[in-house]
């Protein structure tokens, strides 16, 4: 009798144990496809939050540059607006997506710089200097443009703005630098640009990218990311 009900038992528990092992293991798994999903749902939703802030500072001093072109060189105006016209299609469709081809960004950033060029003419000076050993690469967009712009937007009269890209061996590095009120120092709309930017880096990037921030005689900004 007691070894019937032993055998019994060890038939009945062992495949209970077994299949409630299991469906537990089931239960993890989905759990934690259920977790990765939200988790990449939340970083898509952040990421494009993140672009949107960046969009309209861009457009609107390309539009005040055009505007005042069209009184002024109106002759000179229809290649700016053909060069907005690019920057718009960057922003607007292609910066949707995770990453683009580098050379539509490098394009996008030169458009930008030469219409600050002419914006800020016998205001500012810009020195510019880009040497990119190849363009075969992929790079997140609107990630450098972060930097420059706040170079333009927080850079003090008279005074001198240094932008340097070079890509080599498939790491960029951007350096910005730019003249500020020493009494004033950085803003409070200056470090959440940056703030937003190292956001954006951390989830995109991760561990491949370094970005460091001086500020001394001159604001400076070294950008590393390896690129894909």
């Amino acid at each position: 009798m007691y070894k019937c009900l032993s055998d019994y038992l060890w038939q009945t528990l062992v495949p209970l144990i077994f299949f409630s092992f299991v469906w537990m293991l089931y239960r993890f798994i989905d759990e934690q496809q259920e977790v990765e999903k939200v988790k990449k749902e939340h970083s898509e939703m952040e990421l494009k939050f993140l672009k949107s802030q960046i969009n309209p500072h861009v457009l609107f001093n390309n539009l005040n540059t055009i505007y005042s072109y069209a009184l002024e060189k109106p002759d000179e105006t229809p290649e700016l607006i053909l060069m907005l016209s690019n920057n718009l299609k960057h922003v607007l469709y292609e910066s949707n997506e995770n990453v683009v081809a580098l050379e539509k960004e490098m394009v996008f950033i030169d458009n930008y710089i030469q219409f600050q060029k002419l914006r800020t003419e016998g205001v500012k000076t810009i020195n510019y200097t880009q040497k990119i050993d190849a363009y075969n690469h992929r790079i997140a967009p609107l990630l450098l443009i972060t930097i420059i712009e706040n170079a333009f937007k927080h850079s003090v009269l008279n005074s001198v703005i240094s932008i340097d890209i070079k890509v080599e061996n498939g790491q960029l590095k951007l350096t910005c630098e730019n003249d500020f009120d020493v009494l004033k120092g950085s803003t409070a709309q200056q470090n959440i640009g940056l703030k937003n930017l190292e956001k954006r880096l951390g989830l995109q990037y991760k561990n491949n990218y370094q970005l460091k921030v001086e500020k001394k005689e001159r604001f400076k900004v070294i950008l590393l990311i390896n690129l894909q």
